[in-house]
């Protein structure tokens, strides 16, 4: 532990568990006060139980936005203040294109975008207050490339990328940064029973939430003051081996057979 967070308080949505939970407790042995935000309650409890001092669990529903300003609150109340968001809260129902329903494409759309728009417009104030602050849209490598019977998922990740840019732009001058981290295939409960496939993954294996949790670091702490508005792919290599080359070219870049 370098104690780079040392007085400052993340709230991390989707913090009971998978790679909120990964970032809650990384955050937390950084120094932070962290403020762990789900709809699990009995998995948040038992997570800021086990952290002890600086850690607490504030139910949330981040399609809510009444309840973001409860856990804003809670936040400042607790520890008075808010440096860091972690959007990490997101669903991934699978079906055909043909079976999907409006209803549970909606349903994707307002967990993995909206609720990102109720954190940011929760939290920004505040950050304002303290005089700025780091926000972390957790995207995937999804918003790169489409995955088969994953509309609404696809869809929500490539909006994610738009929606962090824009942000960006807009928060800049209070001093917030905005940035996104795309996992590639990651090992989570969300994933469970998921048949991975490392073949053209780079360093053929599938990450483990503390993988993610690095890049959460760095995008949190000071070391990456200067850095807004990016795309911090975190895959292994999934997406360089994705390329499907139907010839190589030769020395002279001309296609050979």
């Amino acid at each position: 532990m370098t104690g780079d967070l040392v007085g400052r308080t993340a709230i991390v949505t989707g913090g009971a568990q998978g790679i909120g939970e990964g970032a809650a407790r990384a955050l937390h042995a950084e120094g932070a006060a962290v403020v762990i935000a789900d709809v699990r309650t009995a998995e948040g409890n038992n997570l800021a139980a086990t952290l002890g001092e600086r850690a607490r669990f504030v139910e949330l529903d981040v399609r809510d936005a009444k309840a973001w300003s409860h856990v804003v609150a809670e936040a400042q109340s607790a520890y008075g203040r808010v440096d860091v968001l972690v959007n990490s809260a997101g669903i991934a129902p699978v079906a055909p294109f043909a079976e999907y329903r409006e209803e549970a494409f909606r349903q994707v759309l307002d967990v993995n975008v909206m609720g990102l728009f109720h954190g940011i417009t929760a939290v920004a104030p505040e950050m304002r207050r303290v005089g700025g602050g780091s926000i972390i849209n957790i995207g995937s490598i999804g918003g790169f490339r489409a995955f088969p019977l994953m509309t609404g998922y696809v869809t929500s990740k490539w909006a994610v990328r738009g929606f962090t840019n824009a942000a960006a732009l807009e928060l800049g001058a209070d001093g917030i940064r905005v940035n996104a981290i795309h996992p590639g295939q990651i090992n989570t409960p969300m994933t469970d029973g998921a048949d991975f496939d490392t073949a053209h993954v780079a360093l053929k294996r599938v990450g483990q939430p503390a993988d993610i949790a690095g890049a959460v670091l760095f995008l949190a702490s000071d070391s990456s003051r200067f850095i807004t508005g990016e795309d911090l792919v975190v895959d292994g290599g999934d997406l360089a081996g994705t390329a499907n080359w139907t010839s190589v070219p030769d020395q002279n870049g001309r296609s050979g057979d």
